[in-house]
């Protein structure tokens, strides 16, 4: 089984629970697994990351189509399913528009298309104002869990060095 991160997994790593300053073993953690084809994310969630130009941003860049993976032909065909189930799910207009250009519509697809798991912090919600990763997931059929669940089922340590 292989992993498809959202931007929140790696924003909220730094920013509470693995900062690069007190946890490296999490970011070692995602680039071996992501050698042995585990972990992967998109090119959108790469230009995210870079935006905010801080540490995460410079790990963002230093990793290009080996982890941040750019949209194939079965990506690009998946956009059609993707969009349907969207567009008639009883969002409000504004909230559709803002799925449509953020990078989650690119890791459903991606997930929907390779059979990934899509690993976020997002929850299911009853919202007409805000399209949810796993709405989408839940109603496409796509795999979706927490980093936490990710990590416990591929049992992950990260322990101190004796």
């Amino acid at each position: 089984m292989a992993y498809l991160l959202d931007s929140n997994v790696f924003i909220q790593a730094k920013n509470l629970h693995y900062g690069f300053d007190f946890c490296p073993a999490f970011w070692d953690w995602l680039d071996v697994a992501n050698a042995q084809g585990l972990v992967f994310s998109i090119e959108k969630v790469r230009d995210e990351l870079i935006a905010g130009d801080d540490d995460l941003a410079d790990w963002a860049k230093q990793r290009e189509a080996n982890f941040f993976l750019p949209p194939d032909t079965w990506v690009v065909a998946a956009f059609s399913k993707v969009s349907s189930w969207v567009m008639t799910q009883n969002y409000d207009l504004a909230a559709i528009n803002a799925f449509f250009q953020v990078a989650d519509y690119y890791l459903v697809a991606h997930a929907l298309a390779q059979n990934y798991v899509l690993v976020t912090h997002e929850v299911p919600a009853a919202t007409r104002r805000k399209v949810k990763l796993p709405n989408v997931c839940i109603g496409l059929g796509i795999r979706h869990m927490t980093p936490f669940e990710m990590l416990r089922r591929e049992k992950v340590r990260f322990v101190l060095e004796r």
